[in-house]
């Protein structure tokens, strides 16, 4: 399986790696890492030399309770990083992690090769048009709501049914919009108890009938510390469990704040296939 953006070919006959760029103050992990060029660079050639593919640029934190922000805040953040990116490192994909479509299409035109949307296009009914329009790979996550009000929203009457109709419904309606170039993800800890990530994890397959790429991202998150009663930073060996979990489940992508260690990963659960 390979996905094209624009000159440049992402092949998933391999697992690959999404290493996570924060540039916000209060992401649940690593808000205010990287606050100043020297520190995004060091940090993206660290993830590269690591083995990450994607480096996915995010300026608006989607935790639980965080902060809204203008558009224009969002551009401010994220597209002098992207742009630094493309500069320095011009061989790597770089995703846009935004539900904004003016976002996504002025990254996109300074060098981001992936439009990453944690809303599906719900968010902004211009997303899909723009994304057509941009001709590069779309990531589509599954949520209820936004990010202020999700975890009020976790009321299903099967979670892993409603999800599979989620994705089939919003595929069919981007494809409507000429975007066929889609990955898929299920949205571990948005709109999703504990519980209900779990089960979603512990049903992965159910998600492969779509025939669509499948990104995993519980890096650190919630439904680890919550579970081991620990903090997201003592959480690296959870995270390293559950992206094992999620590769022998068919995961393609696998979005982390620790390249190393999900590199590993994929080299053990490769070996094991073979």
């Amino acid at each position: 399986m390979i996905i094209k953006s624009k000159e440049k070919l992402l092949d998933l006959s391999s697992p690959v790696i999404m290493g996570i760029l924060n540039v916000t103050p209060d992401s649940f992990y690593d808000g205010g890492f990287y606050d100043n060029e020297k520190k995004v660079l060091s940090q993206v050639k660290k993830m590269i030399d690591q083995g990450a593919r994607i480096i996915d640029v995010g300026g608006y934190s989607s935790r639980p309770g965080a902060d809204d922000i203008t558009a224009n805040l969002e551009l401010e953040r994220v597209l002098p990083i992207v742009k630094l990116i493309k500069e320095n490192f011009p061989e790597v994909l770089i995703s846009i992690d935004t539900f904004r479509s003016e976002v996504a299409k002025q990254c996109v035109k300074n060098g981001a090769d992936i439009v990453n949307d944690i809303s599906g296009g719900s968010l902004d009914s211009k997303m899909f048009e723009i994304v057509a329009d941009l001709g590069v790979p779309y990531i589509m996550m599954h949520m209820r709501g936004n990010p202020s009000n999700m975890m009020n929203k976790t009321d299903y009457e099967n979670v892993i049914n409603e999800i599979e109709e989620y994705f089939k419904q919003k595929i069919e309606l981007a494809k409507s919009f000429g975007v066929n170039n889609i990955i898929i993800d299920p949205g571990f800890g948005f709109s999703k108890t504990t519980e209900q990530n779990f089960d979603i994890l512990n049903n992965l397959n159910f998600l492969k009938k779509l025939n669509k790429p499948l990104l995993i991202g519980v890096s650190r998150k919630s439904m680890i510390y919550k579970t081991l009663g620990i903090s997201p930073i003592d959480s690296l060996n959870g995270s390293t469990v559950l992206h094992t979990i999620s590769l022998l489940k068919g995961a393609k992508i696998i979005r982390t704040h620790d390249v190393k260690e999900a590199r590993e990963c994929i080299q053990l659960v490769n070996e094991l296939k073979s």
